[in-house]
């Protein structure tokens, strides 16, 4: 691995001192995009020390209900201005429903360059990309402008879609994923049970149950058998709304009276059906891992039947930009081990990740504090490694 440059140790540098400050003065400015078929809110942030960037990200949110508003998100999106890039991220409105809803990310992605374009100015990007060019500016002053494309978590895999797609591959010299998934399937039977497995070792921990809440609102009618259980699904998806708005955990008891509410709501023969996907939060997960099995391969056909994009597996490419993965070891969301598994399966396909970082630093949507403070020290120094290779865009 080559010796980090000083602009590249510049950019870590602000872009960790941001984070701890909370984010420093940077523009931000609110736009509406044109997806095609619709008009969709995005929040671009600029550099208040440098009007004309050259370095330009586009950032996707993941499955939650504040979007690109997320606190967490608004201050990444700062801090990573703060390194001198400018930072498009736009709203994805199914998203923000809670709908597993893949394939409205290249009209997002389209419309957030052509608002970066129009608001930066055109990247560099009117000859074909190529990997052996140089990975980044190693100096103040350069006059090349280059692109990245990240996502969080449901938009991990479809970023990597994406930047895969013949009319996108120019577009991109960089793509991350963080908190991403590749198998639905094991994905599921994880939200269900908290079981996963990676060279053969099955490790658990306690599963976040807003997954299994979005999983079943989507695709549980699709299930044979569960066809007329749409009551369920609406009141599912009402939950997980009432735990994205609140933005408290969603194990958290205080959730109790609301499962309470809604299992009062449904018919007498669909209750037992929601309490199984949402019971007291006690009692939580309620799946064994044998039952999980079971509905995570069912749910899993259910979900490529109506969305098949997102299964990444089958239409992962080979995307020609710089690829780096990140994920928390502590993930009780999407466990790490999908992370791994996107990596192996770019390996396969003839282009490992320039980047695979697997941390302990951080879980799904915050930091995992359960490090000793020396052994934290360390994780901070890798964690703020695996940053410095992304920011070298």
């Amino acid at each position: 691995m080559p010796a980090p440059t000083p602009l590249r140790l510049q950019r870590t540098w602000r872009y960790l001192n941001a984070w701890r400050a909370g984010g420093p003065p940077v523009a931000e400015r609110e736009l509406e995009v044109d997806r095609g078929d619709r008009s969709v809110p995005a929040t671009l942030f600029l550099p208040r020390r440098d009007p004309q960037p050259s370095v330009r990200w586009v950032v996707l949110h993941g499955i939650t209900r504040p979007g690109r508003l997320h606190p967490s998100l608004l201050r990444f999106a700062r801090s990573l201005a703060a390194t001198g890039a400018s930072v498009l991220v736009p709203e994805v409105p199914e998203w923000i429903g809670l709908d597993l809803a893949p394939g409205r990310t290249a009209p997002t992605v389209r419309a957030a360059l052509r608002a970066l374009d129009e608001h930066t100015g055109p990247s560099d990007d009117t000859a074909p990309f190529e990997r052996t060019a140089p990975p980044a500016l190693d100096t103040p002053g350069g006059t090349h402008t280059r692109t990245g494309l990240m996502g969080f978590s449901f938009g991990a895999p479809q970023a990597l879609i994406t930047a895969g797609r013949p009319h996108l591959a120019d577009r991109f010299h960089s793509v991350a994923g963080f908190g991403g998934y590749f198998d639905l399937e094991r994905t599921f039977r994880y939200l269900l049970s908290g079981h996963h497995e990676w060279a053969g070792r099955t490790e658990a921990r306690r599963p976040d149950p807003y997954g299994r809440w979005i999983v079943a609102a989507n695709f549980l009618t699709g299930v044979a058998g569960y066809e007329s259980a749409g009551s369920v699904a609406q009141a599912l998806r009402a939950l997980a709304r009432e735990a994205g708005d609140r933005q408290l955990p969603s194990i958290d008891p205080a959730f109790d009276p609301v499962k309470t509410r809604l299992e009062a709501g449904l018919e007498a023969g669909d209750r037992a059906l929601f309490r199984r996907f949402a019971p007291p939060a006690a009692d939580d997960p309620a799946f064994d891992d044998t039952e999980a099995r079971e509905w995570a391969a069912r749910l899993a056909a259910a979900g490529r039947a109506a969305e098949p994009l997102a299964d990444p597996g089958a239409h992962l490419g080979a995307p020609r930009a710089e690829v780096h993965l990140l994920h928390g070891r502590g993930d009780d969301l999407i466990p790490y081990t999908e992370t791994l598994r996107l990596g192996e399966a770019l390996r396969e396909r003839g282009q490992p990740p320039d980047q695979l970082a697997i941390t302990g630093l951080f879980a799904h949507s915050a930091a995992d504090h359960r490090w000793h403070p020396l052994r934290a020290v360390g994780e901070a120094a890798r964690f703020a490694g695996a940053l410095s290779r992304v920011l070298a865009l």
